[in-house]
């Protein structure tokens, strides 16, 4: 049998469930989700390997209008995601409309291979709502497959799986496959981080964060990880310590949880919090740090 292999990428306005669904897909937590928008900064692929498949799923951030530098690099990550793509996934939730839409149906548009738009978060909705969205997208994207899924309640999941699995063309695999991503483990210890960050704070200090992972080793008995959370301003600073460091320790504490089941081993987590004015702004400063 014909081995097949391909790049799925999903894109969609922030907060549709883009990561939630790689996450579903690849049937393990890969890739940080929130209710917040924006949670999803870099274009991040999962990878599922079967004897006679490799699926690349691409997660990348949400579509918006950029208000600063940092938000025009993750519009680039979009862009490229678009040119690289075997089947494009248009993600959309139960209750937006076509007419409210149209970022993500311009960019949805420049791509001319196969795609999929799947209505998320289906178990919000009555039956009779979902049937007229279902109907409203197909006329907007008819050259789009229009299904209805949850992922965060696995409704549909294994049907699409077998669908995207069947959309792929004829191709040896692009990776190793024991790999799960493209990245390595530094930057998901960053993100994880990053998770807790957008978990437990409000307002605008989850968007003047960076986590910068600057040191991990890997001991026989335990991982000693340090890393910085970067600010933009003094008072951000003062927020994320708390009062006594109360507010760091206890990001401290629920991160190094979840770094121990991620990496099978005790870890020992050491955070700083430094300020880096307007780094979102700054060319160098977001090459830096990886956009």
């Amino acid at each position: 049998m014909a081995h097949k292999a391909g790049y799925v990428n999903i894109i969609g306005e922030p907060n549709v469930g883009k990561s939630t669904l790689v996450n579903a897909l690849l049937g393990e937590k890969l890739v940080i989700t929130n209710r917040k928008a924006q949670t999803t900064r870099h274009r991040i692929l999962g990878i599922l390997n079967a004897d006679d498949h490799q699926l690349i799923l691409s997660d990348t951030p949400g579509i918006l209008e950029p208000q600063y530098k940092l938000h025009k690099s993750m519009m680039r990550a979009v862009d490229e995601a678009l040119r690289d793509a075997d089947v494009l996934v248009i993600l959309v939730e139960l209750g937006m409309t076509p007419e409210k839409s149209e970022l993500v149906l311009k960019r949805a548009a420049r791509f001319e291979g196969p795609k999929l738009l799947l209505v998320n978060k289906v178990d919000k909705g009555e039956q009779v709502e979902l049937i007229a969205t279902l109907q409203q997208w197909q006329d907007a994207v008819p050259e789009a497959k229009v299904a209805a899924i949850s992922a965060l309640h696995g409704f549909n999941i294994d049907d699409l799986r077998n669908w995207l699995i069947g959309m792929l063309p004829e191709h040896p695999p692009y990776f190793p496959k024991d790999e799960l991503s493209d990245r390595n483990t530094r930057f998901f210890v960053s993100e994880m981080i990053r998770e807790h960050v957008l978990a437990q704070f409000k307002q605008e200090i989850p968007y003047s964060t960076e986590v910068v992972v600057n040191s991990f080793l890997d001991e026989p008995a335990i991982f000693k990880i340090q890393a910085d959370i970067i600010v933009m301003r003094e008072g951000q600073k003062g927020i994320i310590i708390g009062d006594g460091g109360t507010a760091l320790r206890r990001l401290g504490t629920a991160a190094r949880k979840d770094l121990e089941r991620f990496l099978d081993r005790h870890v020992f987590l050491d955070l700083k919090v430094k300020v880096d004015e307007n780094w979102r702004e700054n060319d160098a400063k977001l090459k830096n740090y990886g956009y």
